[in-house]
């Protein structure tokens, strides 16, 4: 009797402390659940792809999540900006280094024939793709205002060649940078539906032929 009083005693604290170690936060590296999220939103877009996909995606529970990273809005919001830094400053990149508008946008195409085709990874462009089908108000505006900045920095960039003689003066900066946007984004879908990188830098290369020449 003495015995086993000892022995249910014994056993009791590490019952206890197995008890508290499952109820500890689970602990996980920040910046690889947030590429696992940004991978899962980039391939199924922000509607199709629900919480519980993003904790098994990203292998921590619900509780982790919404203290790591808030709810699925602002966790998207995260991953746009990441993505943006990672995977979507090409074309920023391509119209501040180029020396005129139209070098700019040759190379925005041609590394967007190969970003959006790269493998191991979902193609396409995230912030066009997960726009599709999005019933969440806040969440489509968001992705529409960011694909517009773009369209205003192809234009302002057209627009000042424009100005310095570098196009013709009567280049309809909007228009042609509306055409530009519209390339990208249908790049984007052509990716998405199988178009390989020679495919898209071919439809570059008939995009650029339409460009005007100072």
């Amino acid at each position: 009797m003495v015995s086993g009083e000892k022995t249910e005693r014994s056993e009791a604290p590490a019952r206890s402390g197995a008890r508290r170690a499952r109820g500890r936060p689970r602990s996980f590296d920040r910046a690889t659940a947030l590429e696992a999220a940004l991978l899962a939103f980039w391939e199924h877009g922000y509607e199709a792809t629900s919480v519980s996909d993003l904790t098994r995606v990203m292998d921590i529970g619900a509780p982790s999540l919404y203290a790591a990273f808030g709810d699925k809005r602002s966790l998207f919001e995260e991953v746009v900006r990441e993505y943006g830094v990672r995977y979507g400053s090409f074309g920023d990149r391509a119209l501040a280094e180029e020396p005129t508008a139209r070098a700019g946008i040759e190379r925005m195409l041609r590394e967007a024939a190969a970003e959006y085709t790269a493998p191991g990874r979902p193609h396409g462009c995230l912030v066009v793709h997960a726009a599709a089908n999005c019933s969440t108000a806040e969440v489509e505006e968001s992705l529409r205002e960011r694909r517009n900045a773009n369209i205003a920095a192809i234009e302002s960039r057209i627009a000042a060649d424009a100005d310095r003689g570098v196009l013709p003066p009567d280049t309809d900066a909007a228009a042609l940078a509306r055409y530009t946007g519209a390339m990208i984004q249908g790049m984007s879908q052509q990716a998405r539906d199988g178009a390989t990188r020679a495919e898209l830098e071919a439809l570059a290369e008939i995009a650029l032929a339409v460009w005007p020449r100072g």
